[in-house]
């Protein structure tokens, strides 16, 4: 990649937390962040000044417009292969996510996908989809596995998505997704013996940071999750958790015992579990393409982010109940759903989201010596949620690099690209 000097010129707004060096901000205190007119500029792959360079290769005019962090995406399910654009027929018809995993459908149906694809085709798949996440503002995100249900399947999922971090512009980070359905040819016990050797051996080949299980009717239970805490602990990974999405199981009280740094969803919280979540360093992960698209409950936003959660937002990109990978568009789902304000919704779309990733200390907001992952939208923060289904997205800049400029705006840039 190639670093530039740029100068991003006349912006109206230039989102920047209220002091340098915060891991993450909890969500009432989000109205902090400053959105004052401004300028940024960048050199050797990261932000240098909040000024504007004159001598910079690159011009960026950005009048009437907002300077942002690259937006993080902390919950996909990338690489996958095929898509399950039957099922959603299914369910819009009435049909619960239950009846159409009972059924063959679900998990199982993208793991039969993924084994019949070749590498090179999963690949191609999601590089796509990446481009697509990229020009829609997405400089860093996260991978799973999940989709593998075979001892052999998850490691190369895991592959997979290594190989996919070499090709992209964006920085990833890989999630062993161990426990997400349970094989037809094994009992739950068998299994996790299964999940104990293969994070053993994730561990020695670094090939993961977290690992994450999926808790519910038709998945795993609290027993398993408490299990999943103790390999998580044992080999030194973070523990995330797909919890209370269809059903209130109380997971959260076991997460927060096992040290878990995001739990996953929560569409049916339990309203008693709401204020230790909140209390807790524990990121509460809410996903509301999938709420959408699955009619699901609507996950208590707004009293989490009234108790001072660490709230975040993420697409969930996955073939089956959120084929999203806009980031504004989850945005803008969040807002009007959770009665977030922007900035909320921003600070959960950025910040907190590369605090549980861990690489908050060189993304996720704009501060001086941070990563210049940029992004200019085409008007005000307050447009991205507005303009639903917009894509506000004008220029992406990934490391100091242009990555991504938008054609009808190619007139307000100038200089070496």
């Amino acid at each position: 990649m190639t670093m530039q000097s740029i100068s991003i010129n006349s912006a109206e707004q230039v989102v920047r937390p209220p002091q340098d060096g915060l891991p993450f901000l909890r969500a009432n205190r989000a109205s902090e962040f400053t959105t004052e007119a401004g300028a940024l500029s960048a050199n050797d792959g990261l932000i240098s000044a909040f000024e504007a360079d004159s001598a910079a290769a690159v011009q960026i005019d950005a009048s009437g417009c907002a300077v942002i962090p690259g937006f993080v995406d902390c919950h996909t399910h990338l690489p996958f292969a095929g898509w399950r654009a039957d099922e959603y027929n299914l369910k819009v018809t009435g049909a619960s996510y239950e009846q159409i995993a009972q059924a063959g459908g679900g998990i199982k149906s993208s793991a039969i996908s993924l084994e019949a694809a070749s590498d090179d085709e999963v690949i191609a798949q999601a590089e796509a989809l990446a481009t697509e996440m990229l020009e829609h503002g997405t400089t860093t995100f996260e991978t799973k596995s999940g989709y593998g249900m075979s001892v052999e399947g998850e490691l190369r999922a895991l592959g997979l998505a290594a190989r996919l971090g070499e090709s992209v512009v964006q920085q990833i980070a890989s999630t062993a997704l161990l426990a997400h359905a349970l094989p037809s040819d094994y009992d739950v016990d068998g299994w996790m013996a299964e999940v104990a050797l293969m994070a053993a051996q994730v561990a020695e080949e670094k090939s993961a940071t977290a690992l994450d299980i999926y808790v519910e009717s038709v998945a795993f239970d609290n027993q398993q999750l408490r299990r999943m805490g103790e390999l998580a602990q044992e080999h030194g990974f973070d523990l995330r958790a797909h919890v209370e999405q269809f059903n209130s199981n109380r997971s959260v009280p076991v997460a927060l015992e096992v040290g878990a740094r995001s739990v996953d969803h929560l569409a049916c919280l339990h309203p008693d579990d709401l204020k230790s979540l909140a209390d807790s360093d524990c990121a509460a992960v809410l996903l509301p393409g999938a709420e959408l698209l699955g009619d699901e409950e609507v996950a208590p936003g707004r009293a989490l982010a009234d108790a001072g959660a660490i709230t975040v937002i993420a697409t969930d990109a996955n073939p089956g109940t959120s084929p999203i990978v806009s980031m504004p568009l989850i945005i803008g789902l969040a807002v009007r759903r959770y009665r977030w304000t922007a900035l909320e919704a921003l600070v959960a779309a950025t910040l907190n989201p590369a605090w549980l990733l861990r690489c908050s200390d060189t993304t996720g907001s704009l501060e001086v010596g941070k990563r210049a992952d940029l992004v200019v939208l085409d008007g005000p923060i307050e447009n991205i949620a507005y303009r639903f289904g917009h894509n506000p997205v004008a220029v992406v800049i990934a490391g100091g690099e242009v990555v991504h400029v938008r054609a009808d705006w190619k007139e307000r840039i100038s200089g070496e690209r």
